[in-house]
Formats: C-alpha cells, structure tokens, sequence
C-alpha cells in the first residue's frame, strides 16, 4: 500500500476524494476493505459529488447495486456485497458485465468477492484512527 490519504474529518472529505481520483485515474475496478462503520459509503459519497452525481448517494446494501450518472452522462456502479451468501449471487447479478463495462466500479465488501475480482482491481483499505480521522491506502 503505498499511496495513502489521511481524512482528518468529514470537512476535508471532498479534498481527500477529489485527491483520490486524481491519483487513481485510469482504476475503473475500485474495491474497498474495511470494518463496519470505517466510512466506505460515506467516501464513496464523497468521490461520486466529485463526479458531478446528481442522485443521492446511498448503500446497496439489499439492492447490491446502484447506478449513478456523472454530469457527463457516464454511468458509476456501486456495488455492496454485505449481505451477499456466496459469489454466486454476484455472478447472477451480471457482476463481470458491469466489471467490464469500462465505467467505474465502486464495490463495497469486496471481502465477500475478492475470489472473483479481476487482478486490475485496485484494493482501497480505510483505517479508523484512533482520533478518528481514516487513513486511505491503497
């Protein structure tokens, strides 16, 4: 893991996204690893406002997967595999479809595929610290 961003709190979120996507350009496969409540939904949050996403941002945690829209009409998938029993139902859902799509992927408890993720995933782990800032590392 040798880049890293330290989020001191949620006023500096946007500058850690907008900081992120720059350092990650060219990623599209964006798998994020970290402990319940480390922040995954709220960063990815962050770097969709960075995109110009005009929905509201939330977890798929039942749906597995929302489709979001940049302001330049090009589709983000988010991805929430918390709840998911077995890669199999990520398959069903067409996962390597949108996987290779070309369009950013945000996938959120890629614990729970990492057997079926693409080796040009980029794993992203979030650190609570303990002042509670969270440490992106990638």
């Amino acid at each position: 893991m040798g880049n890293r961003i330290v989020i001191k709190d949620l006023d500096s979120i946007d500058e850690a996204a907008r900081e992120f996507l720059e350092k990650t350009a060219g990623h599209n496969i964006i798998a994020f690893f970290a402990p319940m409540g480390a922040g995954k939904t709220t960063f990815t949050t962050a770097i969709c406002r960075r995109l110009g996403v005009g929905d509201q941002v939330c977890s798929p945690t039942f749906t597995i997967l929302n489709e979001y829209l940049t302001d330049s009409g090009e589709p983000v998938y988010h991805f929430d595999f918390y709840r998911i029993g077995n890669v199999s139902e990520a398959i069903d859902i067409g996962f390597y479809d949108y996987l290779d799509s070309g369009h950013l992927c945000l996938i959120e408890w890629a614990e729970n595929v990492r057997s079926i993720l693409p080796e040009e995933t980029l794993e992203v782990r979030i650190e609570v610290n303990p002042d509670d800032s969270r440490t992106v590392s990638w």
